[in-house]
């Protein structure tokens, strides 16, 4: 049974990004998603209802709260993932089921009634949430992640590079997306997730006093950024 994680987040400079993964690379090993060095690219699909509850309930710091969303990795329907992230405080509980590029298209065409007939409960409870909240797709969030991970306390170590906004399309697999980047270039965030503890080698590596911890939601970033530069 899943149980909720640690999840600290971080905002880093490039310069500390490259120190940080000469060490963390000699001490943990690099994410098997990975498919070169630089580690492999995260698109998500985040819904949100039409007063965009999810996006204030993060700006008014609501500490218990959820969200779903439709991932892809490497551009590929190979692996097409419906996950729901819950959230209280600094805790984190990811739960996530398969779904089928078939399905995938039949939930932007808003036919969802083949949730109904899936046995795992996370599909039901998509199903209720889209019917009850009026929820919608809102926004395409891409990100290059490079991870490594740890066996002690399952320890994640995570640089999100890139982080961009789909401006044009809220089609996963649209071939003519348009991107925008939400952070400067000289930007990235650490993400630092694990169960019980941090072991106290990984803590000391990561040097984690020494950075600017912070409430980060890349769902909201590239949401201000749409509505900033489109008014949605």
């Amino acid at each position: 049974m899943k149980k909720f994680r640690h999840e600290l987040k971080y905002y880093i400079t490039e310069k500390d990004y490259l120190i940080l993964r000469n060490k963390i690379g000699v001490i943990l090993k690099q994410d098997d998603h990975s498919i070169d060095q630089q580690g492999y690219l995260i698109r998500s699909l985040y819904f949100d209802n039409i007063h965009d509850h999810d996006l204030f309930q993060k700006n008014y710091g609501i500490l218990r709260r959820k969200k779903f969303r439709i991932r892809i990795y490497n551009h590929s329907d190979e692996v097409i993932k419906l996950e729901k992230k819950s959230r209280q405080g600094e805790y984190i509980l990811k739960t996530s089921v398969s779904i089928s590029k078939e399905e995938y298209l039949k939930l932007l065409d808003w036919d969802y009634e083949f949730l109904r007939e899936k046995e795992q409960p996370l599909y039901k409870e998509f199903y209720h949430y889209l019917n009850s909240e009026y929820m919608r797709p809102r926004v395409i969030v891409d990100y290059v992640r490079e991870a490594y991970i740890g066996h002690i306390s399952n320890v994640r170590i995570t640089f999100d590079k890139e982080l961009s906004v789909v401006s044009n399309s809220i089609d996963l697999f649209n071939l003519n997306n348009s991107s925008t980047e939400v952070l400067p270039p000289s930007q990235m965030i650490l993400e630092v997730k694990y169960d019980e503890f941090l072991p106290e080698y990984i803590r000391a590596v990561l040097q984690l006093g020494a950075h600017n911890r912070s409430a980060i939601s890349k769902y909201v970033l590239c949401r201000m950024k749409s509505i900033q530069y489109h008014g949605y």
